[in-house]
């Protein structure tokens, strides 16, 4: 068809397991995960043999050890994966200027004007997983589409190290037989109320009237019917700007006591600030996730002005924010705790010389990253961080 978008959509396969599984000669073959110390910490990535056992990405490390007792769980190294993260975007950059990146290891890829350069699509893909395949010891999967939503569905329809192609000849012959949950938006609830209207398969929802369908997404009731047609008219976007940074942590043991939760608050903050300060941003909103033993979800919002990335600034703020819940919920047991900045905007070099207070502000937070930068993120730490003070 002329004129018609070449857009690939490339997923790297179990990207952090991978990883360590390629570091590591040792855990090569086996079942591993990327996980916090404790049995209560979240499964950031399984590897596919772990996969074979029923675990998943956002499954507790206490139900990945009861679907596979052996598994070998590895510390998360969040700066090595971004920086393998960059080797993998140089390769995809070298292809076409229109990356979208999704996380560090998925992105959309126009390349519709590098045909001329490259050859056809499914050869650039095939380029692209040779490269990093060569270069970084690594597997990627590429879905080809005309749109950005097919393609993301065609890159997991051969995993790993995989390469499919929908065109518009074949897209209803490779969509319709699909599970409707491939559609993206769809989630557990939506998902129930579809299969009693009867609707399993991606065919089922293109088919759908608007009587069954309005009842369940309203509005969006149209939009949907066209997802399921393979019909997505969004442009790969190179540049997607960061709504929000955050830092969060799921305790050991639930926290009550307002000294071990300011303790952790403050890590928290710091975590966050130092990201904000990283990406050279301001926050102007900040934000607290409370999450209690019961695993209702609270969120909590407060302006910061101005616009900051100190982490006292952030600290002061989360400190009274949490302080304000504990009244309103005494002697609740806390199991997560979150704080994230939003309305994120550019340093300006002005705006750091606003009033003395965020001058030494920043100084002394500048002077922890450089620290940390050079010895790590342990060589520094705030006393009240400490577990004996």
């Amino acid at each position: 068809m002329s004129g018609e978008r070449k857009i690939l959509h490339a997923d790297m396969d179990a990207f952090y397991a991978s990883i360590e599984q390629r570091d590591d000669t040792a855990l090569r073959g086996r079942p591993v995960v990327v996980a916090g110390a404790s049995n209560r910490a979240v499964v950031a990535a399984a590897s596919y043999e772990a996969r074979k056992f029923g675990i998943r990405s956002a499954m507790s490390m206490r139900d990945a050890l009861r679907h596979c007792p052996t598994v070998c769980r590895v510390n998360p190294r969040i700066d090595h994966y971004a920086k393998v993260s960059q080797q993998v975007f140089q390769i995809f950059n070298e292809f076409t200027p229109i990356v979208e990146g999704l996380s560090l290891d998925e992105a959309f890829l126009d390349v519709t004007n590098s045909l001329s350069l490259f050859g056809s699509e499914v050869e650039i893909a095939r380029q692209i997983k040779l490269r990093v395949k060569n270069e970084l010891n690594l597997t990627v999967s590429v879905g080809i589409a005309p749109n950005k939503l097919v393609a993301k569905i065609a890159s997991d329809l051969d995993k790993p190290d995989g390469l499919f192609e929908v065109t518009h000849e074949n897209m209803r012959q490779v969509l319709d037989p699909l599970p409707v949950s491939v559609i993206p938006g769809i989630g557990r609830v939506t998902l129930e109320q579809l299969q009693r209207a009867a609707i399993r398969t991606v065919r089922d929802l293109r088919q759908a009237s608007d009587h069954v369908l309005e009842p369940i997404f309203g509005r969006f009731a149209h939009r949907t019917r066209e997802r399921a047609a393979g019909i997505d008219d969004r442009p790969v976007t190179p540049f997607r700007e960061e709504k929000s940074i955050s830092a969060e942590i799921t305790f050991d043991v639930d926290l009550a006591d307002g000294r071990s939760l300011h303790r952790e608050l403050l890590k928290l903050s710091e975590r966050t600030a130092n990201r904000l300060r990283k990406k050279q941003l301001f926050a102007g909103v900040l934000q607290l996730k409370i999450r209690d033993a019961d695993f209702k979800t609270f969120s909590r919002q407060k302006a910061i002005t101005p616009a900051s990335n100190s982490t006292d600034v952030i600290y002061a703020l989360s400190q009274q924010l949490l302080d304000n819940w504990l009244l309103e919920h005494p002697g609740t047991q806390i199991r997560l705790l979150g704080v994230g900045g939003g309305k994120l905007d550019a340093v300006e070099q002005a705006d750091m010389f606003a009033d003395n207070t965020n001058v030494v502000t920043s100084q002394v937070d500048r002077a922890v990253d450089l620290i940390r930068n050079r010895f790590g993120a342990l060589a520094v730490n705030r006393a009240r961080t400490l577990d004996d003070v």
